[in-house]
């Protein structure tokens, strides 16, 4: 893609591109291990917080023993602590990388527009060739500083929630697991219309600055031929397509979120169901049902982190395309 090619969407993943995109983590390995342990081990508190809860309900509360409780009390404490000091490290160290990541490649797209001839900024407008260096660099910051690695945060919390349930009860678990198909059916749908609704938001992003850059650049020209009214008619056009367009991508949205905290609900309904049942039989602890439903909580909220990662995925594709095709520019 040039650097003077209509700001369009590509590929929601392209694997030469994201090689070039982590190989600006190398320098930073030790930030990205650090960040790494942090999250594995955040999860692993995060995992103990309901375990604790179904220990202090089956083990004291349930019969009558309450001796342990201070204990279980402290530990709980200890494991909020230790998660708010590791969320506190990892969000640190990834926004250091990032921002020196991103001081590293503004540098390199200033060095090399330094060293390209006239005869190119003649070809290309000023504006977008700024957008390259601000818009779409930030847009990358993004996905080095709540992409890349936190994907690992939420896969991993996906597959350890899913395991502890199915150690704990596998007949509960697979009642919880029941909405899954929906909840796929939901994520591919969102993800097939938020990308083309992006695409047009993009698109149109793109016919608003060129024609501003265009227009306030040759103001002198439109007053003379005394194009005001016209132009301000073909800007209201533009205007009210990016509106359009931002408005569809938003129904998108505030259909998806909703949609899975509707499916949550009927897991957790579910659970109450039936596990509620089994606990009057005396088939599953009260303790055990408890921890399901605050695992259920949490085993959602992983799922439209990641669709909201594709997002920032495919906007990251985007700019790294326009961004490696200014950078590839021969000298």
């Amino acid at each position: 893609m040039s650097v003077h090619e209509p700001e369009v969407l590509g590929r929601a993943y392209d694997a030469r591109l994201m090689r070039r995109l982590l190989g600006y983590l190398r320098p930073h390995r030790r930030s990205v291990g650090v960040a790494l342990a942090t999250i594995a081990a955040g999860s692993v508190l995060q995992l103990a917080q309901p375990w604790l809860t179904k220990v202090a309900i089956d083990d004291h509360i349930a019969p009558g023993d309450l001796d342990g409780l201070d204990r279980i009390a402290l530990a709980f404490l200890l494991v909020l602590a230790g998660s708010f000091v590791l969320e506190y490290v990892q969000t640190w160290t990834m926004q250091m990388m990032g921002q020196r990541i991103m001081f590293d490649l503004r540098m390199e797209i200033y060095r090399h527009l330094q060293r390209l001839d006239l005869r190119f900024y003649d070809r290309n407008p000023v504006g977008r060739l700024m957008t390259r260096v601000t818009s779409d660099v930030d847009t990358l910051n993004e996905l080095f500083t709540s992409g890349v690695v936190t994907v690992f945060r939420d896969v991993f919390m996906l597959a350890g929630i899913m395991i502890v349930l199915l150690w704990m009860d596998w007949r509960l678990a697979l009642v919880t697991f029941a909405v899954l198909p929906a909840i796929a059916w939901v994520t591919h749908w969102f993800r097939m219309n938020a990308r083309e609704s992006y695409r047009r938001v993009r698109l149109q992003i793109a016919r608003i600055n060129a024609f501003l850059q265009e227009n306030i650049s040759g103001m002198a020209t439109v007053q003379l031929f005394r194009r005001e009214a016209r132009n301000f008619e073909q800007f209201a056009g533009i205007n009210r397509a990016h509106r359009d367009a931002n408005l569809e991508s938003i129904f998108y949205y505030a259909t998806f979120y909703p949609a899975i905290e509707v499916l949550g609900a009927v897991a957790t309904a579910l659970i109450v169901w039936y596990g509620g049942g089994r606990a009057l039989q005396d088939t599953v602890e009260l303790g055990a049902l408890v921890a399901f439903l605050q695992y259920s909580q949490r085993f959602f909220k992983p799922i439209s982190d990641l669709s909201e990662k594709f997002n920032i995925l495919q906007s990251a594709m985007a700019s790294s395309e326009r961004i490696f095709g200014l950078l590839d520019t021969p000298v």
